[in-house]
């Protein structure tokens, strides 16, 4: 059982959360605990509800009850200017990397700089040529996201997300659509970033391979609810049904691989109407 973290240890703090969509239930009474400078990865099925989380996390999203805290902020009870300062502290890899695309690698990067600081153009230079070196790109900085390669445009994304230097980047989907080369690249970058920098890291992820090589802690979410916790290990050797046919992806256990329908030979010689 992994070791629960104290206060002071603590980044995120869900308690209780509860969010719908409609007459859906996308989380039910959730408690959830990000540690400090470690990487946490939220993983279930699609559609279980993880990019909703981090949108919850972000304040783009208001819970119908509990109670979310960042930093020791209760992200939903902060003023408008507030929240924007928090946001500031909270990097963000988007699943579609989503760089503008009428900008060279070097804007995209130097974008947040521009918007967010007062530093002069020749410290920006310098800023965003470190980050690109972080991700190997910095000779790449002169072309336009359109000569891109899917991998490479991810990694001018993580340039980007790392530009204000936040204490925490959240992570949607950063495999999706990747190659063996460019996933592997990505995958050691997020450890690595999330070590030199002692940030702290979520990922919201169905890749159960690689993203069980970096994390510290896996959440395993389905139905609204958590349905187990701690770290790979443990998760790759739980007794629980459902998280072992996650885990292991097995084409059926709790989640079915049929859908509900009458028994076969009812359908195959049933009499037409």
């Amino acid at each position: 059982m992994i070791r629960q973290p104290r206060a002071k240890d603590t980044l995120v703090r869900i308690r209780d959360l509860t969010f719908h969509r409609g007459t859906r239930a996308i989380f039910e009474g959730v408690d959830i605990e990000i540690p400090r400078g470690a990487v946490t990865a939220i993983m279930g099925p699609s559609g279980s509800g993880k990019t909703t989380l981090l949108k919850l996390i972000g304040g783009q999203l208001t819970p119908d009850a509990g109670r979310i805290e960042v930093d020791g902020q209760d992200v939903h009870a902060l003023s408008t200017r507030d929240l924007y300062r928090l946001r500031m502290r909270m990097g963000m890899l988007f699943q579609s990397g989503a760089l503008l695309t009428d900008l060279s690698v070097f804007d995209n990067v130097a974008y947040p700089l521009r918007e967010h600081t007062r530093l002069t153009p020749s410290m920006i230079r310098k800023l965003v040529l470190l980050k690109l070196e972080a991700v190997g790109l910095r000779g790449a900085h002169q072309l336009m996201p359109s000569e891109l390669s899917g991998g490479m445009a991810r990694r001018v994304a993580l340039a980007r997300a790392i530009a204000l230097d936040p204490m925490m980047i959240m992570y949607d989907e950063p495999f999706t659509g990747q190659d063996p080369i460019s996933m592997g690249v990505l995958v050691q970058l997020i450890r690595r970033l999330n070590d030199a920098a002692r940030i702290t890291s979520v990922i919201v992820s169905h890749d159960v391979a690689e993203t069980s090589q970096i994390a510290d802690l896996i959440y395993v979410i389905s139905n609204g609810r958590v349905i187990e916790s701690g770290p790979p290990q443990t998760l790759h050797d739980s007794g629980g049904e459902w998280t072992r046919q996650f885990m292991q992806g097995l084409a059926d256990g709790p989640v079915p691989f049929h859908y509900p329908a009458p028994e076969l030979a009812l359908d195959l010689f049933r009499r037409l109407v």
